[in-house]
């Protein structure tokens, strides 16, 4: 298994941070469907855990199916070496939100590490002044459209100081950093 220098403690703290925040004021899976947590799609829905995150979940609890797979056989940084854990969720009906991948609770953002004067292929949706971090929109292949995404929504404010709250500090892992830079 993948090991990050994130322990459990910081997770269990990023959790309840981001407990208090949402993208929008409303429960924005009531637009799509819940289209980002179904697993009924003929693709295989679901996220990989940033290394260490396995620490605060318990692989029995149903909620969540499990698999292990080889970070050389997917599109992972090379500093990774060995296995991350890829989860499924059992549908919103099943969630435990307090339980949700930050992956999940960040979503539809993600975080990207930009050089001075670099700019980011996909449009910001936040940066703080002289901060190296961005977060954009998730620009990844889905197999579903995310309302949010497509219409360039206007998050909650407070869901995007949260958001990154959280990946200043989840960068200060290297392997965290290394995703975020693309490397």
């Amino acid at each position: 298994m993948i090991k990050g220098k994130t322990r459990k403690n910081t997770y269990r703290a990023i959790y309840r941070l981001l407990d208090r925040v949402s993208p929008v004021p409303f429960d924005c899976g009531t637009i799509c469907g819940a289209a980002c947590c179904r697993t009924d799609e003929p693709e295989n829905m679901g996220l990989y855990l940033l290394p260490g995150e396995e620490k605060i979940h318990d692989r029995r609890d149903p909620w969540l199916t499990w698999e292990l797979q080889s970070t050389e056989e997917y599109d992972f940084p090379p500093s990774w070496h060995g296995k991350v854990c890829y989860v499924n969720c059992a549908g919103p009906e099943h969630c435990r939100r307090s339980l949700r991948p930050i992956q999940c609770r960040t979503f539809p953002l993600k975080p990207v590490i930009l050089k001075e004067g670099e700019e980011s292929p996909v449009p910001v949706v936040y940066r703080e002044p002289g901060c190296e971090l961005a977060l954009t929109w998730q620009d990844e292949a889905l197999p579903y459209c995310c309302p949010l995404i497509a219409s360039a929504a206007a998050l909650d404010p407070a869901f995007l100081r949260a958001t990154y709250t959280v990946w200043k500090h989840l960068i200060r892992d290297p392997l965290i950093r290394d995703l975020a830079a693309g490397r």
